[in-house]
Protein backbone atom coordinates (compact mmCIF):
# COMPACT_ATOMS: atom_id res chain seq x y z
CA UNK A 1 0.00 0.00 0.00
CA UNK A 2 1.24 3.48 -0.84
CA UNK A 3 0.92 6.71 1.12
CA UNK A 4 -1.30 8.05 -1.65
CA UNK A 5 -3.67 5.11 -1.05
CA UNK A 6 -3.90 6.00 2.65
CA UNK A 7 -4.42 9.69 1.90
CA UNK A 8 -7.56 8.98 -0.10
CA UNK A 9 -9.29 7.27 2.85
CA UNK A 10 -11.46 8.85 5.55
CA UNK A 11 -10.06 8.57 9.10
CA UNK A 12 -12.94 7.79 11.48
CA UNK A 13 -12.87 7.47 15.27
CA UNK A 14 -14.77 4.31 16.30
CA UNK A 15 -15.62 5.85 19.69
CA UNK A 16 -17.91 8.54 18.26
CA UNK A 17 -18.09 7.88 14.50
CA UNK A 18 -16.63 11.28 13.60
CA UNK A 19 -14.41 11.90 10.61
CA UNK A 20 -11.15 13.09 12.16
CA UNK A 21 -9.45 14.58 9.12
CA UNK A 22 -7.13 13.85 6.23
CA UNK A 23 -3.78 12.08 6.29
CA UNK A 24 -1.09 14.50 5.20
CA UNK A 25 2.02 12.55 6.19
CA UNK A 26 3.40 9.57 8.09
CA UNK A 27 6.19 9.26 10.66
CA UNK A 28 8.53 6.36 10.03
CA UNK A 29 11.00 4.69 12.38
CA UNK A 30 14.35 5.20 10.65
CA UNK A 31 15.86 2.11 12.25
CA UNK A 32 13.43 -0.48 10.91
CA UNK A 33 11.21 1.36 8.41
CA UNK A 34 7.96 0.74 10.29
CA UNK A 35 5.23 3.37 10.50
CA UNK A 36 5.06 5.10 13.90
CA UNK A 37 2.07 7.36 13.31
CA UNK A 38 -0.20 9.05 10.79
CA UNK A 39 -0.08 12.83 10.66
CA UNK A 40 -3.61 14.20 10.33
CA UNK A 41 -4.77 17.60 9.18
CA UNK A 42 -7.88 17.87 11.33
CA UNK A 43 -11.33 18.93 10.26
CA UNK A 44 -11.95 22.33 11.76
CA UNK A 45 -15.05 21.10 13.58
CA UNK A 46 -13.34 18.05 15.10
CA UNK A 47 -10.39 19.81 16.74
CA UNK A 48 -11.98 23.21 17.26
CA UNK A 49 -10.95 23.12 20.92
CA UNK A 50 -7.26 23.06 19.96
CA UNK A 51 -6.91 26.51 18.49
CA UNK A 52 -3.65 27.04 16.70
CA UNK A 53 -3.00 23.33 16.33
CA UNK A 54 -2.42 22.64 12.67
CA UNK A 55 -2.17 18.86 12.71
CA UNK A 56 -2.10 15.91 15.06
CA UNK A 57 -0.70 12.39 15.15
CA UNK A 58 -2.48 9.10 15.46
CA UNK A 59 -0.22 6.30 16.63
CA UNK A 60 -0.10 3.27 14.37
CA UNK A 61 -1.23 1.00 17.22
CA UNK A 62 -4.47 3.06 17.48
CA UNK A 63 -5.55 1.87 14.04
CA UNK A 64 -8.24 -0.79 14.31
CA UNK A 65 -8.85 -1.49 10.62
CA UNK A 66 -7.89 -0.18 7.20
CA UNK A 67 -10.77 -0.70 4.82
CA UNK A 68 -11.39 0.15 1.19
CA UNK A 69 -12.61 3.70 1.90
CA UNK A 70 -12.06 4.20 5.65
CA UNK A 71 -9.36 3.90 8.30
CA UNK A 72 -10.95 3.15 11.68
CA UNK A 73 -9.01 4.42 14.69
CA UNK A 74 -9.59 4.07 18.41
CA UNK A 75 -8.68 7.33 20.13
CA UNK A 76 -10.08 9.11 23.16
CA UNK A 77 -10.13 12.87 23.33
Amino acid sequence: MRLSDLQSKYVVNINDGKNIGNIIDVKIDERNGSIISLVIEPNKSFFSFAKGKMDTEIRWNSIEKIGEDVILVNITL
